[in-house]
């Protein structure tokens, strides 16, 4: 099999899901044209050659509707023989676009792609495509699909997390993102984004003055849309359990945000033709489905099968980047990997960077490799949940 091999990646700040945010004003499409006119710029890429464009979008509505990579490529004036394809897994969307495209490579059917994610949530929020399955609650019983925050909050009453772990892990995170930015560690990836009000550069969901005391004051956030019916019936499932215990509050979840992502991968022969060397390969790729009323331990799973299929332990890889899917699911991945926090999301996560959902798993992967490089480390694995229990990884090594 050919290797899929990582060339670059650019990657938008991420910004509030506001009307005040810095990207608000560009349409996912005028975001996306940025991304790929850097692309080509940075790589010596003519767009004519690239076999197809994969990208991942959660809320294919409006703006984002209408296989978003094929219209952002006639949108951006790339020619008409480029392909796209847009996937939706729930929030690891952007994984398996990346996942997909290396498939591709690896078997041959594509020696190039560009693959990511965008999602713009100020523009195109997050349940406006009005899906039964979140929208009628005797459907969704019957489907045992809940929203993310209820599943969080059963994780906690499950594995018995408590409110000052969870605190605690939003903290680290918001510590870490903080740091990370001020350092510059974001910025090899981070495209700086032309707007009407100015550039866009920096990531701006980090909450800087974020304390436990701040934390702990918080209310919970889940609690009234258990009273409405979902406790019980989270109950009458796990009837192990006495109560839901509701843990998570605005502070230790994850941001909505607004981001795209565009990551170039080929087979060895694109580095000839260009002229540039890889930095990574994508070595393997794992799905994985769980109990879809926990909602969010799939991106656990995905790890566990990944490593599991490689032979590879938790102490045979450098770093770990693992969404942080609600402060729960982070305290669940470290004691079922077995990751200690040295290696387990150093520059934060999701509660305080933002969570863009289409386009978070894509930004991760270029986190992640970004660290790997700075730290000259090898190997290292990026994983997201969706709702319903799904997941994704990717191993990604340095070459």
């Amino acid at each position: 099999m050919n290797q899929a091999l990582i060339y670059a990646g650019l990657r938008s700040p991420r910004t509030k899901a506001k009307e005040s945010g810095a990207l608000h004003e560009l349409t996912p499409q005028a975001l996306l044209t940025q991304l790929y006119d850097g692309l080509c710029a940075g790589t010596g890429l003519n767009p004519a050659d690239v076999g197809e464009v994969i990208l991942g979008c959660v809320t294919q509505h409006g703006e984002q509707a209408a296989n978003i990579a094929r219209n952002s490529l006639l949108y951006a004036g790339w020619p008409d023989t480029v392909p796209g394809l847009t996937v939706h897994r729930f929030c690891s969307s952007s994984i398996d676009a990346l996942a997909l495209a290396a498939l591709k490579i690896q078997t041959g059917n594509l020696s190039s792609a560009v693959a990511g994610g965008v999602e713009m949530m100020s523009r195109v929020p997050m349940l406006s495509d009005a899906a039964r399955i979140f929208a009628d609650g005797e459907f969704a019983q019957r489907c045992r699909t809940l929203l993310m925050g209820s599943g969080a909050d059963l994780i906690a009453s499950r594995e018995n997390i408590s409110r000052e772990e969870v605190d605690a892990i939003a903290l680290l995170s918001q510590e870490r993102a903080a740091k990370a930015r001020d350092e510059g560690w974001f910025a090899p990836s981070i495209l700086p984004i032309k707007t009407p009000g100015g550039l866009a550069d920096r990531d701006e969901c980090i909450r800087d003055d974020t304390t436990l005391e701040s934390l702990a004051a918080l209310p919970p956030a889940f609690a009234r849309l258990g009273a409405s019916g979902v406790d019980k019936f989270q109950l009458a499932a796990n009837p192990q359990l006495d109560e839901i215990r509701h843990v998570h509050t605005a502070g230790n979840s994850p941001a909505m945000a607004d981001a795209a992502a565009t990551v170039f991968l080929g087979d060895e022969s694109v580095g000839t033709q260009l002229g540039i060397q890889p930095r990574a390969r994508v070595s393997v790729s794992v799905t994985a489905a769980t109990d879809p009323l926990q909602v969010l331990t799939g991106c656990i799973s995905a790890t566990e099968a990944l490593l599991s299929r490689t032979g590879l332990s938790a102490d045979d890889v450098d770093l770990f980047e693992v969404h942080e899917a609600f402060a729960a699911t982070s305290v669940l991945a470290k004691r079922r990997l077995g990751v200690d926090d040295e290696k387990f999301n150093v520059n934060g996560g999701c509660i305080a960077l933002g969570h863009p959902m289409g386009a978070t798993g894509a930004i991760m992967t270029l986190t992640l490799l970004d660290e790997l490089e700075r730290r000259d480390l090898q190997r290292g694995v990026v994983a997201a949940a969706g709702a319903a229990g799904s997941g994704s990884a990717l191993l990604i090594e340095r070459v």
